[in-house]
């Protein structure tokens, strides 16, 4: 489909073999661009509809194409103001559970369950709309990276009657539900669904719930709920964590911080919990501190860490094996392999110098009034070679960016840094003592740098 839609945006008008194949395509001969043009509602699967079955004979969900209206003049408000839209049209067509994404990746598996009472819980906080809860709410599904995902399904039931309009009658009567004037002079955005002026609305529609009462609970199917796609490319996946980690940020920078506006309403090891989270970006500047000083001071014979023989250095020799050990075996325990492990490690610290970095000077520049924050979509869909190359864990190098400018020098900096170490250690024939512990990280990330290298020779 996503093809069909570019081939009509390159010809300026639809064939007549695709406005066949898509009810949604007669209305596109109004349609002036992506960015302005009137909504689009198709009801492709009616779920009242008996003959709506699977290959199993068991009965099919609704399933609705919507493209909601775009005009210039008016903010859309990127994928939150997309969710809110859905939102509204779904409650109206499907009578059915609303899902709502709160993006929990920063919740700890040890939330309490949910309350069993029910009576004072109310959706209005979230959809301003006459909802009844019915008795549970369900959090699953998992993430990209094969952990939990705590996705919010409440099972909220309209209290009319069941709806008995034909679909093309709901189709009509929902189209203003996604219009733009819809949320003019009212909460939608700010009280109500997702909330707009961030790029992670998830993490900060998920906090704010969390502080009206909500809780979250650890749920984790065998057959799993969702099936998703993430990047991959490098260049990928570190625009989306530059995203990811730019909107965390600048929650921690707002009226929402979870210390101030959590406190005395979410448990203080809750505030703390998303503390880490939204302080990502500011974890650059260890990361960077640690990839560069001890590399630059290796080749002048200064000594930053205790000699390996000295008893001080056992906090530092403890810490990095412990915690390599007990992350390697998590990493395995939960079916990973060890080389996808030691991939991770090389994303950790690729993630830390870029992306990290990145949001954090774009949020200095933002308080500072030179720059303004951008949602940029991340690409997840890839050709075949590119594919390949993915479930082969090669990492892609394919495009030009400011990031691989900057792990590339580093990588650089690391490998001359060990090969003059190495020289001197040739030359002299003994190892100082007092640098053992920087020589070890240096030949580590050279190690972990290996991919790049192999992109810049190979």
């Amino acid at each position: 489909m996503k093809k069909r839609i570019e081939t009509v945006a390159e010809l300026g008008r639809i064939p007549d073999d695709i406005r066949k194949q898509h009810k949604g395509f007669l209305e596109w001969d109004t349609v002036l661009s992506r960015r302005d043009h009137q909504t689009i509602l198709q009801i492709v699967i009616d779920g009242r509809d008996p003959m709506a079955v699977d290959s199993e004979e068991q009965p099919l969900p609704t399933l609705v194409y919507l493209a909601r209206e775009k005009r210039p003049q008016y903010n859309h408000h990127f994928k939150a103001g997309a969710m809110n839209a859905l939102i509204r049209v779904s409650s109206r067509i499907s009578n059915a559970p609303i899902i709502l994404n709160v993006d929990c990746d920063m919740y700890s598996n040890n939330m309490d369950s949910f309350p069993q009472n029910f009576d004072n819980l109310t959706t209005n906080d979230l959809y301003g709309s006459s909802f009844d809860v019915i008795n549970k709410v369900e959090l699953h599904g998992m993430d990209n990276n094969g952990g939990p995902l705590y996705i919010g399904t409440g099972c909220f039931h309209r209290r009319e009657t069941l709806i008995q309009d034909s679909a093309s009658v709901l189709e009509e009567t929902c189209k203003p539900l996604a219009s733009c004037g819809y949320e003019e002079n009212t909460e939608w955005g700010k009280e109500m669904g997702l909330k707009y002026g961030c790029p992670v609305e998830d993490v900060l529609t998920g906090f704010a719930i969390h502080c009206r009462g909500w809780r979250s609970v650890y749920f984790n199917p065998e057959r799993k709920g969702f099936l998703g796609v993430a990047p991959t490319t490098l260049l990928q996946s570190l625009v989306q964590h530059k995203r990811w980690t730019e909107g965390d940020l600048q929650i921690f920078l707002s009226q929402y911080c979870p210390l101030l506006y959590g406190h005395g309403k979410i448990p203080l090891k809750l505030q703390l919990s998303y503390c880490v989270y939204l302080l990502w970006a500011a974890n650059c500047l260890a990361s960077l501190y640690y990839v560069t000083i001890p590399s630059l001071c290796l080749l002048r014979g200064i000594s930053l860490f205790p000699k390996v023989s000295s008893q001080w250095s056992y906090p530092f020799i403890y810490t990095i094996m412990a915690t390599s050990a007990y992350s390697a075996g998590e990493f395995v325990w939960c079916g990973g392999t060890v080389r996808g492990w030691w991939n991770d490690q090389r994303m950790w610290l690729y993630k830390r110098t870029t992306s990290y970095f990145f949001a954090f000077l774009d949020n200095i520049l933002r308080l500072l009034g030179t720059s303004k924050s951008a949602f940029v979509v991340t690409a997840k869909v890839a050709d075949n070679d590119v594919s390949k190359r993915y479930e082969r864990e090669l990492m892609e190098f394919g495009a030009p960016s400011p990031m691989f400018t900057i792990l590339t020098t580093l990588a650089w900096l690391n490998a001359l840094s060990f090969i003059g170490v190495l020289l001197k250690l040739a030359v002299h024939g003994q190892t100082p003592d007092q640098l053992a512990m920087q020589i070890i990280l240096c030949g580590l990330l050279v190690c972990v740098n290996q991919p790049l290298y192999e992109g810049i020779f190979l």
